[in-house]
């Protein structure tokens, strides 16, 4: 495993805009994405994580739940470890997913957004500006006992005009897998 450092994308700065390739073939660009909604969930995943697995029911939910009001989740693979197209549409498929998948090949937009482990959520609003970064929520392996559903608190916060509460928590979940 190889550790490099990220950039980091602190909260109230702008994302890192992106253009990368989705497993449905098209070219995908941030800055599209937030010309047609209020928010984007950016939630970097990969294949072989346990964390996400856990979690994809949850992320598929939230992408159905809000939706309507107008945001859209972004998966990201941006892990060295068994990334590949044919790889990404068998687990999108394998899940079936609701929400764009698209591939980091040189991890630049990773490392950009300061992505550390699979899944990391980061919530942006209509103007770029990140709102949140870390968690999903509380509990990755019972969600039935979550207590803190950080990223769907978020969502909710920024379409009622509110201040989001905890608007940053540490990732939990898969270190990411850097290439040499």
């Amino acid at each position: 495993m190889n550790i490099l450092e990220t950039i980091d994308t602190p909260i109230g700065n702008y994302a890192p805009d992106f253009e990368l390739p989705g497993i449905d073939g098209q070219v995908h660009h941030l800055s599209r994405y937030l010309e047609k909604f209020r928010a984007v969930g950016v939630v970097f995943i990969s294949n072989h994580c346990p964390y996400v697995e856990w979690y994809l029911d949850r992320l598929k939910n939230i992408q159905a739940e809000f939706a309507p009001q107008g945001l859209t989740l972004i998966g990201m693979n941006g892990s060295d470890l068994g990334s590949s197209f044919e790889n990404m549409k068998a687990f999108a498929q394998r899940h079936d997913l609701n929400f764009p998948y698209l591939w980091d090949p040189t991890q630049d937009v990773t490392r950009s957004f300061g992505a550390t482990k699979t899944p990391m959520a980061f919530l942006i609003d209509s103007t770029g500006t990140v709102r949140y970064k870390g968690q999903i929520d509380d509990r990755p392996q019972d969600p039935l006992s979550v207590r803190e559903d950080y990223l769907r608190s978020a969502i909710a916060c920024l379409f009622g005009g509110q201040e989001i509460a905890i608007p940053q928590t540490e990732p939990i979940g898969t270190t990411l897998i850097w290439r040499n």
